[in-house]
């Protein structure tokens, strides 16, 4: 074969080559970190638009109305994933939706809630998760429950520390049923300490304050700090501490300490302080 006839015949395979690679380039990638869940595929063809995983969590999943018509959701807190995901030109929104329901119920998942071709819920033990089909994309979300390692701990000497250097402390790990001032038995190891605290400083006087997101009604939001700071007096006076000593008032949403726009502001919103009188 002549030299020229090879040099042109190299020349057009580079530049196959070369055209190739710039069409994968141009083809869109998923986003950066971004992987498929081990539960479920996505459709084929479809993006990954954004994904976010956390360590801990919490999601409301919606379960539909009540007979009244009120919405009923399903809490779930514990090992979080989330998708944003674009689906291939062509899909409809049924065709996602079928698919998935298809998917699901083959992968031993019951069905909570369908709400065709738009929502569905489903769970398989203490799985949960969600797809809300927007048509040219949709959100995944799943979470597996679970309880929240607790990596920080207060005790009666920090708590004191704060409340002589400020007047006031915020304190976590005090947790309530949800929407509700019934106060759970995780809670009883900060209120323990809370306990010392005004046994080590026999005149201290204290008012316990509840403070709320903004998630929901604002008066009943007010009406649920007020009753989680009297849940948290009466714990106090149950256990040793004279009523003489403790005064409790609700914030409601009134004084928040975070962005209520997100998951981990709404929770630090979600408090109760102390205030010395």
């Amino acid at each position: 074969m002549k030299t020229w006839l090879r040099l042109l015949l190299c020349t057009g395979m580079l530049l196959i080559s070369i055209n190739m690679r710039a069409q994968d380039d141009d083809k869109p990638k998923d986003a950066e970190g971004c992987k498929d869940s081990p539960l479920v595929t996505r459709l084929p063809g479809s993006i990954i638009h954004s994904c976010d995983n956390k360590e801990f969590e919490q999601a409301d999943f919606p379960l539909g109305n009540d007979k009244d018509g009120n919405a009923l959701v399903k809490h779930v807190e514990g090992e979080f994933h989330s998708w944003d995901i674009g689906t291939r030109e062509g899909t409809s929104d049924i065709q996602v939706f079928r698919n998935f329901q298809t998917a699901l119920k083959t992968g031993g998942f019951a069905i909570d809630y369908a709400n065709s071709p738009g929502e569905m819920v489903a769970h398989k033990g203490s799985t949960w998760l969600y797809i809300d089909n927007k048509g040219s994309f949709y959100y995944q979300t799943i979470v597996t429950v679970k309880e929240m390692q607790q990596e920080v701990t207060a005790d009666a000497s920090s708590l004191s520390a704060e409340i002589k250097k400020s007047g006031h402390v915020a304190v976590y790990g005090i947790h309530f049923d949800t929407s509700k001032a019934m106060i759970l038995a995780d809670s009883g190891q900060i209120l323990g300490e809370m306990v010392k605290l005004l046994q080590l400083n026999p005149d201290l006087k204290l008012q316990i304050e509840g403070h709320t997101d903004n998630q929901g009604n604002s008066a009943a939001n007010q009406a649920l700090s007020e009753k989680r700071a009297q849940a948290v007096q009466a714990w106090l006076t149950a256990h040793g501490i004279p009523a003489s000593r403790l005064t409790a008032k609700g914030f409601g949403q009134t004084q928040p300490v975070a962005d209520n726009g997100t998951e981990d502001g709404r929770a630090k919103n979600r408090r109760v302080e102390l205030a010395k009188q």
